[in-house]
Order: structure tokens, then sequence, then C-alpha cells
């Protein structure tokens, strides 16, 4: 049977084991970076000279985006982070992978760059960075997606494709379609939806170093 986790029981589950664990969250960020990482090379490869264009929101999937961006970098893949966000908005472990990604230096871009739409079409694989399991409305700005959906390639959304709700796997408005799903822990309740699959793709779960006994725990509540 496949586990599935709401949009409550996974913030949970981030909580406790911080709390309870005395896992530092950036370290689970780092784990789901990885994670996502391997998936993306994964889907590069036999691909020569790769490139990504990986396209980060705020909060933790847009640190996700930005932490991806630096392992991608590591294993060879030209990398283009497209920040959907003023950087001076991110906190925490957000901040922390955004300073880190400015010392590299990668390369950092916006969505009003003109050369976008080169980078959108030009690169192997677009990643999706943009919204997580917080989202519970329609994106107020839907452009990025839009974008995505329209220059396609091979899309990787990470967590969940932007503009999915994580509980009803219904779009919220505009929603990325990937070609594959890294989700983190588990499998989020809304990918029970037949629905869902036409935005996830291919799902694939990447473990972030959280104890199985949590989970189990959290899971059964």
């Amino acid at each position: 049977m496949t586990l599935r986790l709401t949009r409550a029981q996974v913030r949970e589950i981030d909580r406790r084991a911080v709390a309870d664990y005395g896992i530092p969250s950036i370290v689970l960020m780092e784990n789901a970076a990885r994670g996502a990482a391997d998936v993306a090379m994964e889907m590069l490869a036999g691909i020569n000279t790769p490139g990504a264009v990986i396209l980060c929101g705020g909060g933790n999937n847009g640190g996700d985006g930005l932490t991806i961006a630096r392992h991608l970098h590591i294993r060879g893949v030209k990398t283009v982070v497209v920040l959907a966000v003023d950087p001076a908005k991110y906190t925490g472990d957000a901040a922390i992978n955004f300073k880190i990604a400015m010392n590299i230096p990668l390369f950092l871009t916006t969505p009003d760059d003109t050369d976008l739409t080169l980078y959108l079409t030009s690169n192997h694989l677009l990643i999706d960075a943009l919204f997580g399991t917080g989202l519970q409305s329609s994106p107020r700005d839907g452009s990025l997606i839009d974008r995505i959906n329209l220059h396609r390639q091979r899309v990787l959304a990470i967590d969940l494709p932007s503009g999915l709700d994580c509980d009803t796997g219904l779009p919220l408005g505009p929603c990325v379609k990937a070609t594959r799903t890294v989700t983190f822990v588990a499998e989020k309740a809304g990918f029970a939806n037949p629905i869902s699959r036409e935005y996830t793709g291919q799902i694939t779960v990447a473990d972030i170093g959280v104890p199985p006994e949590l989970i189990a725990a959290v899971a059964s509540t």
C-alpha cells in the first residue's frame, strides 16, 4: 500500500524531525536537494554538456531549488537559476542557500531577463521549484508556470508540481505539467487522485533522512 501524506502531516513530520530528533532543518533541505539532483541527473543521462534551468519561488521550495542548483553545478551541469521573488525575502534555510549560491557563484537571473525564453528553450531540463505543499489557492502570478508549460522539454517538479493542491490533487489555477516529480518522504495525499498524474508525470519518492518511526507515527494520526 502506497503511503501518502497530507499537507498537515508533512508539516508535522518536519516539525518533529527538528524538535524531537534534533535534525537541523537545513540538513533536511540538503538531503532533499541531493535526492532531487539524483533524479535530475537520471533525466540528463547521455546528454553531452547538459544544462538545466531552475525556477525558484520563495520559501522552502525555492530554497530546495537553490540547493539543487548547487548540487547540479558540482556535477558539471550548466545551471541557470531564475529567481521568481526578491531574494531579500528569503529567510532561514532558503536565505542560507541563496548566500551559498551567490558565493559559488551560480548564474542567477530574474523573470524580467530578456533572454529568459532562450534559457527555457535551449537547456535540456526545466526544474520547477516555484511553489510547494503550502500553496492552498491559485498563484497570484502564474506567468512562470505558463512559461514552463509552453517551453517544456523535460520538466522535473520538486515535491509536487507548482499549482497542484497537495491534499486534493487538483490544480488550484495554472499548474505545471511535469515529466517527473520528485517528492520527499512519501507521496502526497492528492497523488491518489488520478487527475493529478496529468501534472505529476512519473513520481519518485526521495528519502531526506527522517526516521521511519516518525513517519509511521504521524501517518497513523
